[in-house]
């Protein structure tokens, strides 16, 4: 199972750097770089809802589910 965060493809089509993106949303260029990279255990809604609210998109354009080939 694989969540897939594309907070950077978002970013992309936006054309807003990092810096940028954590400052609207108020968290930490190390924590954005955490979610960015796939390495966050959790997000919280608020965090989710403020980057959806500055990158004019809809949670499933952040978050994304890839089921492995292999599970039953």
């Amino acid at each position: 199972m694989s969540i897939i965060v594309n907070v950077d493809v978002m970013m992309a089509k936006r054309k807003m750097r990092a810096g940028d993106l954590a400052e609207k949303v108020g968290i930490t260029n190390a924590n954005l770089s955490i979610l960015k990279n796939g390495k966050a255990k959790a997000i919280r809604f608020s965090t989710l809802e403020a980057i959806c609210k500055v990158l004019d998109c809809q949670p499933g354009d952040i978050l994304e589910y890839r089921g492995d080939k292999n599970e039953q």
